[in-house]
């Protein structure tokens, strides 16, 4: 069995976050939004205790904390669902990235169809957006900013503190994707200055199929973001459809171990990557990072290595990697990597370049042993 060295598309769960979702299918059968028993009571003490843990996390209240099916739908509810209000205070421009997470990317460019005004900052060469041109672009009319933390594909941290700092002087709402950032770069988010966040439980160990949109409080009002789906009132009517318990103590499980263990693994994480700077060097390769090293997060490695088709090296080292060459979410139309191109990448470089992302559970002993036969067969490859 191969190594599994793509945590960035999902990671797996923890063994002590499935003990709890197992109990709670086995122990917890009630509807959280049944009233008129204890079951109800029961599986509603599961969801809330959840809910904690998110904010605990995060350095919030639980009461900004949102349960959604994941990071798309949380995004999308906090983009679509200021709609009503742009049109009501004639504030109809939005600023993003184009390295976005197509679910902000594919979300952004609807509301466009639908009239608003959408300006798509492109990445420097580095892989980090220019704050500074994002802040240029604002205007009396600017509704919204979205810009994620971390590069899914590259790994690469953007610069939302700044951006935030500035945006708070501003009647310009923010909203972080923080997907792949949750968990890692805790001190961070903790002192984020933001409006709205999303994530999903299954990039920090949780399970799939669950989510968190974060709607800040100023004062005792929320941003004005209204519910895009209707058929309940569950999630204080901004999110209907019965709360899948065992998904949310899950996710608050995953919270609770980040919030214990972030500060170690991220030496863990960081131990590894050099590890895997090592064994390039050290392989006769002719490589370049893609991404500025210094603002990248310590578990992924965005990598091309010249003269060797990407494609080809993940079809010849399935037995030893499990490693991709872009975000999961375009792996199906083998299009080259919109990241990469937005980063000015050329062509030939794209198609050479894979991304490897592991987590600090991962054995680096293996690690090690299954990266170099990637890279022997590499060698091979690039003759």
């Amino acid at each position: 069995m191969s190594i599994y060295l793509d945590y960035n598309a999902s990671a797996p769960i923890a063994p002590a976050v499935l003990q709890v979702m197992v109990d709670v299918y086995q122990n917890r059968s009630g509807n959280a939004d049944s009233r008129t028993h204890s079951y109800g009571d029961e599986a509603r003490a599961v969801v809330e205790t959840a809910r904690k843990q998110v904010a605990s996390l995060l350095g919030i209240s639980p009461s900004e904390v949102f349960f959604t099916s994941g990071a798309t739908e949380s995004s999308n509810i906090a983009i679509q669902g200021l709609a009503e209000y742009a049109h009501r205070s004639g504030k109809c421009h939005i600023i993003t990235s184009s390295i976005e997470h197509k679910a902000v990317l594919e979300t952004v460019r609807m509301m466009e169809r639908q009239g608003f005004d959408v300006d798509f900052v492109a990445p420097e060469p580095s892989g980090r957006v220019d704050a500074a041109k994002i802040v240029d672009k604002l205007r009396d009319t600017t509704l919204l900013v979205s810009l994620m933390h971390v590069n899914n594909e590259t790994g690469i941290i953007q610069p939302v503190e700044e951006l935030g700092a500035e945006l708070a002087a501003r009647d310009v709402l923010f909203h972080v994707d923080a997907t792949q950032s949750c968990g890692k770069l805790v001190d961070e988010l903790r002192t984020l200055a933001y409006h709205m966040l999303s994530f999903s439980a299954h990039k920090l160990r949780g399970p799939q199929g669950i989510g968190i949109l974060v709607l800040r409080k100023k004062g005792y009002r929320r941003p004005p973001v209204k519910a895009i789906m209707y058929g309940g009132q569950q999630e204080h009517g901004l999110r209907p459809g019965t709360i899948p318990v065992a998904l949310a103590a899950g996710c608050g499980a995953a919270c609770a171990l980040a919030e214990v263990h972030y500060a170690e693994d991220a030496v863990r994480l960081k131990e590894m990557k050099e590890r895997a700077m090592e064994l390039l060097d050290a392989s006769e390769l002719s490589y370049a990072v893609n991404g500025d090293p210094a603002h990248c997060l310590p578990n992924t490695l965005n990598v091309c290595l010249h003269g060797v088709s990407s494609e080809a090296l993940m079809i010849a080292t399935k037995q030893y990697c499990a490693v991709s060459n872009g975000s999961a979410c375009t792996s199906t139309d083998y299009t080259p990597s919109y990241v990469l191109a937005a980063m000015g990448l050329s062509a030939e470089r794209i198609a050479s370049s894979i991304r490897i992302s592991w987590g600090a559970d991962t054995d680096r002993e293996r690690f090690s042993e299954e990266f170099a036969k990637l890279l022997t067969v590499a060698r091979e490859l690039a003759q």
